[in-house]
């Protein structure tokens, strides 16, 4: 692939990643938004490797790092005022690190099953997206953490509050986009 090909297709993934990140503070199921950031993520890494994989995720992390310091993202937005760069390389560190496991797995299975790669990249990305957050609650926020489970138990809260509605959805969201991510990815491997 050519230099300005390779720029113009991480441009396109790169709007899109802003895009869908930005729309996701608008749309919300109960008090949680719905994420679809992670669909073009995970078919970027598919396509173009670990490293594009890590730059998309990347993306998505200084997105969400630019909506915690404007508070459109508003438990961001705490963590952020209580330790701004350490919020700032979570943000980035977790969204980078989903986007090049999604691309370790596809690389790892596509010579077994394509389809197979593609699906198995969209369970790893929020699995490591949600649990690199969580983990990074409980060693760098523990006290922020606490005051948001309040009375609640605190595994409780994380378990249901946390993982249990966001990162359900979101992994549903993507089980479900694989297939779709599978035909993407054979229509645009045959552009080329």
């Amino acid at each position: 692939m050519k230099k300005s090909q390779k720029t113009a297709i991480y441009g396109m993934f790169a709007a899109v990643i802003i895009i869908l990140q930005l729309l996701s503070y608008f749309i919300k199921i109960g008090t949680f938004n719905l994420s679809l950031v992670l669909i073009p993520i995970v078919l970027g890494a598919h396509l173009y490797g670990i490293g594009a994989g890590a730059v998309f995720g990347a993306v998505f992390g200084a997105v969400v790092s630019v909506c915690c310091i404007t508070g459109l993202d508003a438990g961001g937005f705490i963590l952020i005022s209580a330790s701004p760069l350490l919020t700032v390389l979570v943000c980035i560190g977790k969204g980078a690190a989903a986007g090049a496991v999604a691309g370790l797995v596809s690389k790892l299975f596509k010579g077994v099953n394509e389809h197979l790669a593609i699906v198995l990249a969209a369970i790893a990305a929020p699995i490591v997206n949600t649990g690199m957050f969580i983990g990074s609650l409980f060693i760098f926020f523990k006290d922020i953490l606490y005051s948001w489970a309040g009375d609640t138990n605190i595994v409780t809260y994380v378990l249901v509050g946390l993982i249990g509605t966001n990162f359900i959805i979101e992994l549903i969201i993507n089980i479900i986009a694989a297939p779709s991510l599978f035909t993407v990815s054979k229509a645009l491997k045959k552009s080329y």
